[in-house]
């Protein structure tokens, strides 16, 4: 396991503020739901960010005042694209509308999630899907749940009989991280049975803890697509890493969260 998700100081209290957390992150999902249905056209960048905008600021009306109240000392991280580490301290690491661009594209792979940080490591994650009303939950040290049944990963041992999936890093990737993408899918295409891709990445990872999914990495990436899956991975029994094994922090320029059995198999595929 990365050292990133070994047990955090978790307190007796911690129980009653995921259950508290959950209310928040699926009151902010229905108000996301009353939104969705007709495709969002738009013609322009500008007119894509003020439809996403929108979004955002609808879930974090909701979530904003809720989360601080429960954590009024915790800080707030406001761009779910920022990666790297975390000051000192507790966070709030929320994405208000993960995969909002599939929800303006009336698509159904969309989420919202929030994730308490202690002292860089991920005490509690909630990651609500509002047209299923599927909650996936984790507290460290107790767990990943999807409405209130444990989850585990997958008994798979052979790269060769697993469904792998990966996920667009950030919009406007550089070249060089584009590439590496390319040419990790091309190897699992070899070597995995089923290679999926499709954004968000939070949702492969609820897949991978569900045993759904064997396998899943990323390139780069942001808090906010990670720790809620870390998370629910780790405490599902799977094993996270980057891309070549290595122990994982958010500063890593890569990310796999496996099954066990396919772990170091999937590692070998994506050093190539």
């Amino acid at each position: 396991m990365s050292e990133m998700l070994q047990t955090a100081a978790v307190t007796t209290s911690d129980a009653a503020l995921l259950a508290q957390t959950e209310i928040a992150v699926r009151t902010a999902g229905s108000a996301l739901r009353e939104r969705f249905g007709d495709v969002v056209r738009y013609e322009t960048r500008e007119e894509l960010m003020s439809a996403l905008a929108v979004n955002d600021d609808t879930a974090l009306d909701i979530l904003r005042p809720r989360l601080a109240q429960l954590r009024p000392d915790a800080g707030w991280v406001e761009d779910e694209l920022d990666g790297g580490a975390l000051p000192p301290g507790e966070w709030w690491v929320v994405d208000p509308a993960e995969g909002n661009v599939n929800h303006l594209h009336a698509l159904p792979e969309w989420a919202v999630t929030a994730t308490l940080v202690r002292e860089n490591r991920p005490v509690l994650t909630v990651v609500h899907l509002p047209l299923t009303g599927e909650t996936y939950t984790a507290l460290a040290g107790a767990g990943a749940h999807l409405d209130g049944r444990p989850l585990h990963v997958s008994q798979t041992a052979d790269l060769g009989l697993s469904i792998v999936a990966t996920s667009q890093a950030r919009p406007d990737e550089n070249e060089e991280v584009v590439r590496r993408v390319g040419a990790s899918i091309t190897a699992m295409l070899f070597d995995a049975l089923v290679v999926r891709t499709s954004v968000p990445a939070t949702l492969h990872l609820a897949n991978v803890a569900a045993g759904r999914t064997d396998a899943f990495w990323q390139f780069a990436g942001a808090r906010a697509d990670l720790l809620p899956g870390a998370l629910l991975v780790t405490e599902a029994g799977g094993r996270i890493s980057d891309a070549e094994g290595r122990p994982w922090t958010p500063e890593s320029n890569s990310f796999l969260a496996a099954a066990p059995g396919v772990h170091a198999q999937a590692a070998s595929t994506l050093s190539r």
